[in-house]
């Protein structure tokens, strides 16, 4: 039974879709200005995590994942470059889903483009004037917070929380500071469509509203972000889809914690803006998918160095655990019952990382061949039902050192080395068992044969 922690209702709850035999999803994706993020990036690979194990749970999944290809910052962005807003935006996008690619993540059923659903926009925009949820006001149309009761309920924000916010904008021809954008003009060489309203362009939170009723309809089950998107794009949606459509917006919120670095806001002034294509150049993907899903989702995740290294370093010993598995493994996946409660224990990855390392240790204690065979199955299955341990071992151990520390190598090593003297004990070629018994002793490495396995130290 999946179990999910609502950002609506503040609290975990038995996650029950509307349809028992397809799942709704939707995500919101990148504003396409520039290369994707670290942040982006943990937002992507958590929630592609969940639509894993939805496919899993359920016989069909509809996942959506937009792209906001007309944005203030885009049209900054082309002022600043030179370059035309279809170059910045056609580079951007294509740039993300490599990235994306690189780090694992399952394409989405849909991956809507903003400016391809420009008239749904529209049409919406005309359905809340219509009911008197939104009004015309110096070229703009604004949706009137005030005539919507629930308007807060996802944010639990009050009123004078939401004027200090920083993305409130103050405007003269506002009726209230909350009231927000749904259109605004446009002028000069800035792009824009014909409406009632004069040649505009949508406000940022009607796009996903629009999509999102498009492709799943206008009650779905899952809308998940970063908590960054809490208020105010996520409020807004809500207010301006259940307004629209009279019928409750999203049955399941879901939001992901903040991503620091070395202790401190992720900023291009600050100096520590890491971009996912950067990061590709000194780690792998599934590294950086490892160390983006080592702590729980909905807790802060603090980047640093040492942590990067750490998951180096745990993706080794579990590929190096891997190498038991067969070569040429024909059987259906087989994922284990504890990694797949953990998952569905509200997508706690850290404790299914956990179970995948107990495993391991089980493959290295084991002294039955066959035992390590089915051992290293299961633990290749469940690995790569979260986009891990997804290559050949000895494919990804090549990549060395971008894989591995030094140290993680020499560990490495020494595990091989434990590994043949334990094969030649079985085959009773107790002289070649001494023989690397011996070597690894003049090296500093003592060994210790115990009822679990044989462990070693490292002599002062």
């Amino acid at each position: 039974m999946l179990q999910i922690y609502n950002t609506l209702t503040h609290q975990k709850e038995t996650f029950l879709p509307l349809d028992a035999h397809h799942v709704g999803l939707y995500v919101c994706g990148p504003t396409v200005y520039d290369y994707a993020h670290l942040g982006n990036a943990r937002v992507y690979v958590i929630f592609d995590i969940l639509n894993r194990l939805l496919n899993y749970i359920y016989p069909t999944v509809t996942y959506v994942r937009n792209i906001t290809d007309i944005d203030d910052k885009i049209i900054q962005a082309s002022l600043t470059s030179g370059n035309s807003i279809s170059e910045i935006t056609e580079r951007t996008t294509q740039a993300f889903q490599e990235d994306m690619k690189s780090l694992g993540n399952v394409s989405p059923t849909y991956e809507p483009k903003a400016t391809e659903h420009i008239p749904e926009m529209i049409k919406m925009i005309q359905t809340l004037i219509e009911k008197g949820h939104a009004y015309e006001a110096e070229g703009h149309v604004l949706f009137q917070v005030t005539s919507d009761p629930s308007y807060g309920s996802l944010s639990r924000q009050g009123l004078e929380d939401m004027i200090s916010g920083a993305r409130v904008e103050i405007a003269p021809y506002k009726k209230d500071p909350r009231d927000f954008i749904l259109w605004k003009p446009s002028t000069g060489d800035i792009p824009g469509w014909q409406s009632p309203w004069g040649l505009g362009r949508p406000g940022w939170h009607i796009e996903c509203s629009a999509m999102s009723s498009k492709y799943l309809g206008e009650t779905f089950d899952i809308h998940a972000g970063g908590q960054d998107l809490i208020f105010p794009h996520h409020e807004n949606e809500q207010a301006q889809s259940t307004c629209c459509s009279n019928k409750p917006f999203v049955r399941y919120w879901m939001h992901n914690g903040y991503l620091i670095v070395n202790g401190e806001k992720m900023s291009k002034s600050l100096g520590n803006f890491l971009t996912v294509r950067d990061l590709l150049k000194k780690a792998s993907g599934d590294v950086l998918r490892y160390g983006l899903l080592s702590v729980h989702y909905r807790q802060p995740l603090d980047w640093t160095d040492a942590g990067l290294l750490q998951a180096q370093n745990s993706l080794c010993r579990l590929y190096t655990a891997m190498r038991h598995a067969p070569k040429e493994d024909a059987a259906s996946p087989d994922l284990n019952k504890e990694f797949l409660s953990a998952l569905a224990d509200d997508l706690n990855t850290p404790l299914a990382l956990h179970i995948l390392h107990g495993l391991a240790s089980d493959i290295n204690k084991s002294s039955s061949e066959k035992e390590k065979a089915v051992l290293a199955h299961q633990l290749k299955s469940s690995g790569a039902f979260i986009g891990l341990l997804t290559e050949d071992p000895d494919v990804w151990f090549q990549k060395s050192p971008k894989n591995c520390s030094e140290k993680a190598l020499e560990g490495l090593h020494i595990e091989c080395q434990i590994e043949a003297r334990n094969k030649a004990r079985q085959e009773r070629d107790f002289k070649e068992a001494d023989r690397i018994r011996d070597h690894l002793l003049e090296a500093g490495i003592a060994l210790e044969d115990a009822p679990s396995g044989t462990l070693w130290r490292r002599l002062k």
